[in-house]
């Protein structure tokens, strides 16, 4: 078996499973918000397409980000830390980099899951089962450091053999000493963000993986 690292979405890379990471922060938020008791995700896109789907489900909130600000007319923003506790049966939500890159994945890959250093160990068993890759969001198209370290971090954990590229990551996770340390060293992200880098920072207090269900129209469901 053999594990690669994409660091961009656009990267041709299919692979039996795919891992999306965007560890700050919808695959970390959505990792929190399943575990705390949502029962489902819809990952959109756009945000007309979120808007839409609020109109049409029931018991439902609109959750999401653009540049790291929560969208203008959504109910909730990105934040982990905004669902710690369930207020609807269904999340929708839209973000800058990360539900894109799960929809992207689910047209590549056989099975995806969502990777964060919340879950990591479990990511690690699930990506350790058969041949994968794990998709960094990145930033706007472009490689972000926070994802190739998150990347990195499961890479170690797999006993597979690693491409160079999944060598590469390794070698990012292994030139911090810890995990908050590597996510703050990213050069992006407006200021503000530190109780939810922190947060997302946390290594492996989630034994569940969040698993791409299918297509509900334009939005992906996403759930345990």
């Amino acid at each position: 078996m053999r594990i690669h690292v994409a660091f961009t979405p656009a990267e041709p890379a299919p692979a039996p499973v795919g891992v999306v990471v965007d560890v700050l922060r919808a695959t970390s938020t959505i990792a929190q918000a399943l575990a705390s008791g949502y029962r489902r995700v819809l990952c959109c896109a756009e945000i007309e397409e979120a808007l839409a789907l609020r109109r049409e489900i029931p018991d439902s909130l609109v959750g999401g980000e653009r540049k790291a600000v929560q969208v203008e007319g959504f109910d909730v923003g990105a934040s982990p830390r905004e669902f710690l506790e369930p207020r609807a049966e269904t999340l929708i939500l839209s973000t800058t980099n990360g539900t894109r890159a799960i929809l992207e994945t689910a047209q590549r890959c056989e099975e995806v899951v969502l990777g964060s250093l919340l879950s990591l160990d479990a990511v690690a068993r699930a990506s350790a089962e058969r041949e994968a890759v794990i998709v960094c969001a990145g930033f706007q198209g472009a490689f972000a450091l926070d994802d190739a370290y998150c990347a990195g971090r499961i890479v170690q954990l797999v006993e597979s053999e690693r491409t160079d590229a999944a060598i590469g990551a390794e070698l990012i996770a292994r030139a911090f000493p810890n995990a908050l340390e590597a996510l703050n060293a990213r050069t992006y992200g407006p200021p503000g963000l530190e109780e939810d880098i922190a947060f997302c920072a946390r290594e492996s207090v989630l034994t569940a993986v969040p698993r791409f269900a299918g297509m509900r129209g334009a939005a992906a469901e996403v759930v345990l």
